[in-house]
């Protein structure tokens, strides 16, 4: 049953929605901080289009999209269906829809207000618009369609009918994962991980909520509006192998093929990752700020595998490690230089592999990001780690995802009920103290 509500005003306005499969791009100097001009009302005129569209036109949900599509390439308003609300996040609300007389082609809907939105959150929508029409990987959504028009900026996306990671985790028991659930879902996020530095993106919201499910229970990472974008440049760089201990189940190369070159003390291994990159805005959830993010000196692409260390942290453990009665005392433990973590007591933790879960995660939780398993060479170092001996990571999608509880397709889905709220300023006086 479509929600009665009237999520567009009545108007004669051609409020089309532009496929991606137009041969428009998008230019990078629509990054700049006048997003207001950007997001300004169009009616008729693709301004987004994905410039890798054509890879993905092998797509089934393109083919009743293509039918449906004027010869311009639109896809007008009254060719979509909104079928109810599935929920709202710091910017956007989400919807499940469909195409008209095309049951099969379901997609989620997310609108965004921008006239309720200030400036700096309208270049938040801005930059997520740029990164969805940038990517494309299995574990990342695909931008279907984008439309601007009236005050509203809308992105055709996949829908997700298992909901969030976060959600599933608070069913089980414990609140925590196997531990086989755990490598499982840390792998996939760290393949599309390695994909977006790849890209030069550094994410900064990496948290469960973040983490959708796909239909087939592979995951989907999710909302990019807190994401910067730097330079990168790709290099092959000598990695030394683990002493006493084999590579028979080691893959290398994930996302870029097998190694260029091999000796018995090491590997010549392809390498992209910004570690160039530094912003010092502050943003991200409390639970998940790197120390030098709360410090406001600066960061890069270290907050990512910083936020991978708490990630799985919590999902072996049900919590994260520096949480706090409140968000100020939770920033206090990440930023002091004497509060270390310390993992906790959770019956049935205690299993094996469990040694291996521990030391990744320590040397992913460093609070120098010189020294945090990573930053120098990215994603690359985080496979070689014995926590992932034995799965093929050019090929866990094709593995069989853990069964869970609470793990089935469920009918609503996409967006949790439950998150944490993000923290986002400019500045940190009114909040930060150091040791």
């Amino acid at each position: 049953m479509v929600d009665e509500e009237p999520y567009f005003p009545d108007t004669d306005t051609d409020l089309s929605f532009t496929s991606v499969i137009t041969d428009t791009t998008l230019s990078s100097s629509s990054r700049s901080s006048s997003a207001s001009s950007t997001l300004s009302p169009s009616f008729n005129e693709p301004h987004f289009s994905s410039p890798t569209s054509h890879h993905r036109k092998w797509d089934p949900r393109f083919s009743p999209i293509k039918l449906v599509t004027t010869d311009d390439g639109n896809l007008q308003l009254h060719h979509l269906k909104l079928i109810r609300h599935l929920g709202t996040g710091n910017l956007a609300r989400v919807f499940l829809c469909q195409l008209k007389d095309h049951d099969g082609a379901v997609f989620a809907l997310k609108v965004i207000d921008t006239d309720a939105l200030t400036a700096e959150k309208l270049s938040h929508v801005q930059t997520e618009g740029q990164i969805l029409s940038m990517v494309n990987h299995p574990f990342l959504p695909r931008l279907y369609a984008h439309i601007q028009a009236s005050h509203y900026t809308c992105f055709l996306i996949d829908f997700c009918p298992n909901g969030d990671l976060f959600s599933l985790l608070r069913k089980q028991p414990g609140n925590r994962f196997s531990l086989p659930a755990v490598r499982f879902f840390a792998a996939e996020v760290l393949v599309a991980l390695e994909y977006l530095h790849a890209l030069g993106i550094v994410y900064r919201d990496l948290k469960p909520e973040n983490v959708l499910l796909r239909e087939d229970g592979h995951i989907m990472l999710t909302d990019f509006d807190l994401c910067f974008v730097a330079d990168v440049v790709p290099a092959f760089k000598f990695v030394r192998r683990r002493s006493g201990k084999s590579n028979r189940n080691r893959f290398s190369g994930v996302c870029f093929g097998p190694a260029a070159g091999l000796n018995d003390k090491g590997e010549v291994v392809p390498v992209a990752e910004p570690v160039t990159a530094f912003s010092r805005s502050c943003v991200g959830t409390h639970e998940y700020l790197a120390p030098e993010v709360v410090s406001g000196d600066g960061h890069g692409n270290g907050v990512d595998w910083w936020a991978f260390g708490v990630f799985v942290y919590e999902l072996l453990y049900g919590t994260t490690p520096f949480k706090g009665a409140s968000n100020e005392i939770t920033l206090r433990n990440i930023a002091s230089s004497s509060r270390q973590m310390r993992f906790a007591h959770a019956a049935g933790v205690e299993e094996a592999g469990i040694l291996e879960a521990k030391d990744l995660i320590e040397k992913l939780l460093v609070k120098d990001p010189s020294r945090r398993l990573g930053c120098t060479n990215g994603a690359q170092d985080i496979k070689r780690h014995p926590f992932f001996d034995g799965i093929n990571l050019p090929l866990i999608r094709q593995y069989k995802p853990p069964e869970v509880v609470g793990g089935a397709a469920r009918e609503r889905g996409h967006v949790g009920r439950v998150k944490r709220r993000r923290w986002l300023r400019k500045g940190l006086n009114c909040m930060m103290m150091r040791d």
